[in-house]
């Protein structure tokens, strides 16, 4: 299968969201432009990384003069659901984060899970180390390349997008106030309390 590259420059919307109940949900990154719709599916820590490197990067961006919105008027904030037809293009593996001074636009890139990422996985939980820790540019002409999913966003839609992700990720079970992991609505047996319920 030759690689897909879904390259939506700036894109009509970008969002994260989920599907399911907190505890079983599917997360998903979206972009839209046009009668264009494209759905990749990723993890929770994923999309909080994301959002969480997003403003460091807008706070970075401000102190060097660059002109990024305190806070978003009404009309900026994106709160509806995912767009339907929700169909997964890929899951994704790994994602880059830069910025674009000659067009003062933030770039996004994910890219698709590939079995050299499982298998580092595997390394990694088996203690092993990967010889090659460098991340290797990949060119959009490699046809043996991941797929991508690439946008660009304004200072204030990145502004948006990073605040309605982590709303998406708070809206989850809440942490249990001892140990940090999720609360069960079935009960939480808590590490930190030799597992006692919570």
């Amino acid at each position: 299968m030759s690689r897909r590259i879904y390259d939506y420059g700036l894109p009509d919307r970008f969002v994260a969201g989920t599907v399911g109940q907190p505890g079983n949900r599917t997360f998903f990154l979206q972009a839209k432009r046009g009668g264009s719709l494209v759905s990749v599916v990723l993890e929770k820590v994923q999309v909080q990384v994301l959002a969480e490197r997003m403003a460091l990067l807008l706070a970075e961006l401000s102190r060097r003069g660059v002109r990024v919105p305190e806070a978003l008027l009404p009309g900026d904030d994106d709160t509806a659901p995912l767009d339907e037809p929700l169909v997964e293009a890929f899951r994704v593996g790994t994602m880059t984060l830069a910025w674009d001074g000659e067009s003062d636009e933030i770039v996004v890139e994910a890219r698709a899970r590939v079995e050299a990422d499982e298998d580092e996985d595997e390394d990694e939980e088996l203690g092993g180390e990967d010889e090659d820790d460098e991340e290797l540019e990949l060119s959009d002409d490699d046809p043996d390349a991941p797929d991508v999913l690439r946008v660009r966003l304004t200072p204030t839609r990145a502004r948006a997008f990073a605040e309605r992700s982590l709303r998406t990720v708070a809206a989850g079970r809440p942490p249990c106030p001892v140990c940090g992991q999720p609360l069960d609505p079935s009960g939480h047996l808590c590490p930190r309390r030799n597992g006692y319920v919570h």
